[in-house]
């Protein structure tokens, strides 16, 4: 049995140990590419697009692939619509792992927007020193002269590139972030609001915690709508459940 998993986040590296076993199926790890020194997972890996959905569909085909796993971030949308197409000119079973998002809490100061663009517009109402935890994509969107006077601490896996913020500090790091380390970079930063997506798991959730006990605003970025009919589970266990129901 063949599992291909389109991967690239930390659900999809677990999902890839627990398959690869002495009497386990052979897996190939889909990545993206973004990332210039990814944490690899065990198995086959791959890396780069493949063509659009057209392209994954002849992928599939021609490297028998038995089991399609979309473990990719809840904002590659692209990829997720390509792979539910690909699946179906295939006939290969697709399966999506998508982590649960965030839920705000007692005391939080959520202000949930649609895009990065309705987050870009918000933001002069809310404060100047902004800690912006989106990634490195889309900084173009918060580059505009109307956000000249806000500062902002980008942090981010690999250095962006332009067009950034006008007045910008990056801060390259990776998760998981404790929440010490968060309640230190506000203070240390004087950071008045936090731009996030909403994103889901533990690895970067601490920040959401650290912003809620200093009484910082957060603008939360909401998850794109997936393609309708994927069945999905929300962790790496479920998912191996269902991979073993398909090969008997």
């Amino acid at each position: 049995m063949h599992v291909l998993i389109l991967g690239g986040t930390t659900e999809a590296r677990r999902l890839a140990e627990l398959l690869v076993t002495g009497a386990g199926p052979r897996v190939t790890s889909s990545l993206a590419g973004r990332v210039a020194a990814p944490r690899l997972p065990p198995g086959e890996v791959r890396v780069g697009g493949f063509g659009g959905a057209q392209g994954l569909a002849e992928w599939l085909r021609e490297h028998r692939v038995d089991a399609l796993i979309d473990a990719t971030h809840p904002f590659a949308g692209t990829i997720s619509f390509n792979a539910a197409t690909a699946a179906a000119l295939a006939h290969v079973p697709l399966l999506a792992l998508r982590r649960p998002g965030w839920v705000a809490g007692e005391g939080d100061d959520w202000h949930e927007v649609g895009s990065l663009d309705m987050a870009a517009r918000v933001l002069p109402e809310l404060g100047r020193r902004v800690f912006l935890t989106t990634g490195r994509m889309g900084l173009a969107t918060f580059s505009g002269p109307e956000l000249a006077a806000l500062w902002f601490l980008v942090r981010s896996v690999d250095t962006p590139e332009p067009p950034c913020p006008a007045r910008m500090e990056v801060l390259l790091d990776r998760g998981p972030f404790a929440l010490d380390g968060e309640r230190e970079l506000l203070r240390r930063h004087r950071i008045d609001v936090v731009v996030t997506k909403d994103s889901g798991g533990s690895a970067t959730a601490p920040k959401l915690a650290a912003a809620r006990e200093a009484g910082i605003p957060v603008v939360v970025v909401r998850r794109p709508t997936g393609p309708e009919g994927v069945a999905d589970v929300a962790t790496p266990e479920e998912a191996v459940a269902w991979v073993r129901r398909l090969g008997g």
